[in-house]
């Protein structure tokens, strides 16, 4: 499968469930509520993002799964930087897990490549770049990516 225009390292990735994905939260006195679900992979919010509060929250992030930075590898280079995460582009397993910004194996991220000094043949700077998550990150506790060239 193609991302956009360029060729994916990981083209056929294992699909996940959402049972895996999601945890039901019982909620109320009675804890007879069951509308609530905690994300139980690793995930992306931005900066400027704000909790809803409890009582309205539907979607749970938890703050020691979320990623700010990942260790992206430069394909022509061969070396790794450790680079800011933009956004989550594309996940294989549904539009659901990338508005929810869920990063598993196979995601296409937009990382932050202007420490690298990337310059189009116009001259301008290159500002942000495509990469695909290479290993699970809530086994490894880190974000291993291959920039798309």
């Amino acid at each position: 499968e193609k991302a956009g225009k360029w060729e994916v390292p990981l083209p056929k990735v294992r699909p996940i469930a959402e049972e895996e994905v999601f945890k039901v939260l019982k909620t109320g006195k009675r804890k007879r509520k069951q509308w609530k679900r905690m994300i139980t992979k690793a995930t992306f919010v931005g900066q400027s993002f704000t909790r809803k509060p409890p009582k309205y929250e539907r979607f749970v992030r938890p703050t020691g799964l979320r990623f700010t930075k990942a260790h992206v590898t430069h394909p022509e280079l061969k070396t790794t930087f450790c680079l800011e995460i933009i956004g989550v582009k594309k996940n294989p397993n549904g539009q659901t897990m990338t508005t929810l910004g869920v990063i598993t194996k196979g995601t296409v991220i937009e990382v932050n490549v202007s420490e690298l000094g990337l310059v189009t043949p116009g001259g301008k700077v290159v500002w942000g770049k495509y990469a695909q998550v290479t290993n699970n990150p809530e086994n490894d506790g880190c974000i291993n990516a291959v920039l798309l060239v």
